[in-house]
């Protein structure tokens, strides 16, 4: 006997051992199934805003199905076009019928409505409407695929290099790809370069046509310092939330793929972020830079000469001369835009909303090539690191994005 069998068996007990054997592997994996397909769809990344440093990182570069995440990165190509003004925020979006047409979650819009590019955007924000989204591809590129097409190419500019868009809403399609990190990226891009329009993630609720729509992010008043940004539901993706948060001088971004409901990936995301607050150090407000501070600069554009391509630094405001030392100090980015005008607007609205911390800087309007095209960084420099982290709390609860520059800040200056 072998195992309580005999050595010598008739064929047909044989193959009832062998059948039998094969329906008990079956059994488990249909039974292990809900497990293995469950885990895959999670995946999580915590980064400190102002740094970039990763904090909690779990399956951040698995590829994920971004669902109505997808959202975020349609309000950066509108954001985008309002910013270039290319659109206004009363400019008028005619729905059409394939628009009209998309599933739930949506306004119920019908074909030859039309609706502002405003009421669009808060749409979007909060009862992620997938009609409004379709519209707003259709208005912008003229159809949905040339968006995505589109939102697919800034997503590469941007460094989300694992994201695929095919459509402008969220919904279901296999190729619509994401990752935690990539979603990271963008929530911090999208508050960098648009700090006029970020604040709409913060509406918490949308009134149109006499109902109320509100909105899906329940951290928004419930978690202290919740700056937005966007929930995203499919089946095949779980339920995912991308979340901004400010709270005492420090700025945590969180990205939650997969949570088997919204209230435990809402729970799920508030772990991640408080185990995130409690590693880093606390900013204490109305701390005044150490370090003796330089006299008043002038804004400088660092500018890229057609022969050779050399950067040079050009004075455009004043004609007081540029400390090299200045530039080895720390400093802070309000904002990349694609001309030099809107920089150095928007660095003049960041110095005169804190004169005493960032009177003292040099503003600089620094052009940069990227694959897809020139920016235009606009940064304040002068500070030490601690006025920097300071400056950006203080910023960021204004509405205003802001990053910490590290020293030292290279540019060359002309002779």
């Amino acid at each position: 006997m072998i195992g309580g069998w005999p050595q010598k068996l008739p064929i047909w007990r044989r193959s009832l051992r062998h059948l039998w054997g094969l329906l008990c592997v079956l059994l488990a994996s249909t039974m292990l199934a809900p497990l293995s397909h469950a885990a895959p769809k999670y995946a999580a990344i915590v980064i400190n805003g102002d740094t970039g440093k990763v904090l909690h990182s779990r399956q951040a570069d698995a590829r994920r199905y971004p669902a109505s995440l997808t959202k975020i990165m349609t309000l950066y190509m509108v954001f985008e076009r309002l910013r270039d003004g290319k659109m206004t925020l009363s400019t008028r979006l005619k729905v059409s019928r394939r628009a009209a047409g998309q599933p739930p979650s949506k306004l119920g819009l019908a074909v030859g409505d039309t609706i502002t590019v405003e009421q669009a955007i808060k749409a979007l924000v909060t009862k992620s409407a997938n009609d409004v989204a379709a519209t707003v591809a259709e208005n912008i590129s003229g159809s949905e695929l040339a968006f995505a097409k589109a939102m697919t190419q800034r997503a590469r500019a941007l460094g989300m290099t694992r994201t695929k868009f095919r459509n402008a809403s969220g919904l279901p399609n296999r190729r619509q790809i994401s990752t935690a990190r990539d979603m990271a990226t963008l929530a911090i891009a999208i508050q960098r370069d648009f700090p006029r329009y970020f604040k709409y993630f913060k509406t918490r609720s949308f009134r149109f046509r006499g109902r109320v729509y509100r909105n899906h992010n329940s951290l928004l008043g419930r978690y202290k310092g919740t700056t937005g940004i966007k929930t995203g539901y499919i089946g095949a993706s779980g339920f995912n939330l991308v979340a901004s948060v400010n709270r005492s001088g420090r700025h945590l971004i969180g990205v939650v793929f997969g949570g088997r409901s919204g209230r435990s990936r809402d729970r799920q995301m508030v772990r991640l972020l408080d185990r995130g607050f409690k590693r880093l150090p606390v900013v204490m407000a109305g701390i005044k830079p150490p370090l003796p501070l330089p006299r008043p600069g002038p804004v400088i554009a660092a500018t890229t000469s057609p022969v050779g391509r050399q950067a040079t630094i050009a004075r455009v405001t004043s004609s007081v001369a540029a400390d090299p030392d200045v530039l080895g100090l720390w400093g802070i980015q309000v904002g990349a835009y694609s001309s030099a005008g809107p920089a150095a607007a928007i660095i003049k609205n960041a110095r005169n909303k804190l004169p005493d911390l960032l009177g003292h800087t040099t503003m600089q309007v620094e052009g940069v090539e990227r694959p897809h095209g020139r920016i235009f960084r606009a940064r304040l420099v002068g500070l030490n690191e601690r006025g920097a982290r300071e400056a950006c709390s203080q910023l960021r609860s204004q509405g205003l994005p802001c990053m910490p520059v590290p020293a030292p800040m290279k540019l060359a200056l002309s002779s």
